[in-house]
């Protein structure tokens, strides 16, 4: 939940999105609100079974194809679940995925989180820990010194979570293994958005590098962690509904590029001028190029 409440909250993103989509949203094992600790007898998961998991999800649902959007971690489980069942999925929405095995840097840092998760639970320290990984130093530092709304929200959710059951999620992710081999071989459509400033940014780009550049498009988005749904969720508009449009979907609440959400409101008759092919699925990966959201200056 923390992961998407900005993006929801977002008037132009829900509008495309709710329009468009009935939305299931999975939490990771004991990570839902008033959840119980996991007991200790119950074995540990793999991020192979976090995967298989969600197609049993996928499955009791009867749902024949799906989109996935998902975050960090969250998108790591994602690819390796559209990689096993390749049939179920129709695209990916990746934000700051993971797709490589951890660096020996962020191996020892994750021994450190497990460390505190288990001996101080969900601390102090441990929380800034994880903000440091979530959010832009900007952000986090606030206005003026003021905590904003983002980073408190996302504090209240961290106390709310049981720190055995974190402990859990954290050590299968520190376990991954690499993707390389199987991303050269996805053929599902793909949107990549990695914040600037995330630590995950190089994995970002190691992915979209190894995928197919007909069906993989990356968007770098300036002065922002790895939450882009919570820092900056308008960057996320325009290219979700280019991608989306390439299936057929399309914005009932219609914006353009240049225009914010208050001048849609007076005048509500302006809308995208779309070329015909982009509304092709077969034609989207000729025409969805890795972009970036900040210009490029040359030297």
């Amino acid at each position: 939940m923390s992961c998407f409440r900005g993006l929801f909250f977002c008037q132009e993103a829900a509008s495309m999105l709710l329009h468009n989509f009935c939305i299931y949203h999975i939490d990771a094992p004991g990570h839902e609100l008033g959840a119980d600790a996991i007991s200790v007898n119950v074995p540990l998961l793999s991020v192979h079974d976090l995967a298989d998991q969600v197609a049993e999800v996928v499955d009791f649902f009867g749902l024949e194809k799906v989109f996935c959007m998902g975050v960090t971690a969250g998108a790591y489980i994602l690819t390796l679940f559209a990689m096993k069942y390749e049939e179920r999925v129709a695209a990916l929405i990746l934000v700051s995925p993971l797709c490589r095995e951890p660096s020996w840097t962020e191996w020892i840092y994750n021994k450190i989180l497990l460390n505190l998760l288990y001996f101080y639970g969900m601390c102090g320290l441990l929380k800034e820990c994880l903000l440091l990984r979530y959010f832009s130093k900007e952000l986090r530092r606030g206005m003026h010194g003021a905590e904003s709304d983002t980073i408190y929200y996302c504090r209240r959710l961290l106390d709310e979570r049981q720190s055995s059951n974190v402990l859990r999620f954290l050590r299968a992710i520190n376990e991954r293994h690499d993707l390389t081999e199987g991303l050269q071989k996805l053929k599902c459509k793909t949107l990549i958005f990695v914040g600037e400033r995330s630590p995950f940014h190089a994995d970002s780009i190691h992915m979209n590098t190894m995928m197919n550049k007909n069906t993989c498009a990356l968007v770098e988005v300036e002065s922002c962690g790895s939450l882009v749904t919570e820092e900056l969720p308008y960057a996320m508009v325009v290219p979700m509904e280019f991608f989306l449009m390439g299936f057929g979907f399309y914005n009932k609440t219609p914006f353009t590029s240049t225009g914010s959400s208050q001048e849609l409101s007076k005048n509500p008759s302006r809308h995208w001028c779309i070329a015909p092919e982009l509304l092709s699925s077969e034609s989207l990966g000729v025409k969805l190029k890795p972009i970036k959201t900040r210009p490029t200056h040359k030297t």
